[in-house]
């Protein structure tokens, strides 16, 4: 591997990581406020909308696993209660 090739990977690299560590924590706060959500002093919900919220996040996280795996398949739609 010639020098260039070295530094277009460090740079690939590099970007990768700035990239995941800005999304991820931007991921992390956003399920943090649907945590929020959880406050029943301010909000009224069902346990079923619980269960399709919290079934939906892991179908996503999932998602997220078999991209990496196989990066080629493409995400699925928005969530709807």
């Amino acid at each position: 591997m010639d020098a260039a090739a070295v530094e277009e990977l460090s740079e690939k690299r590099r970007k990768f990581r700035t990239l995941a560590e800005k999304r991820t924590n931007k991921a992390l706060e956003a399920i943090g406020r649907i945590a929020n959500l959880s406050n029943r002093q301010i909000y009224q919900y069902e346990e079923a909308e619980v269960r399709k919220i919290v079934k939906v996040l892991r179908d996503a996280v999932s998602a997220v696993e078999d991209r990496f795996a196989s990066p080629r398949t493409r995400p699925s739609g928005s969530f709807k209660l």
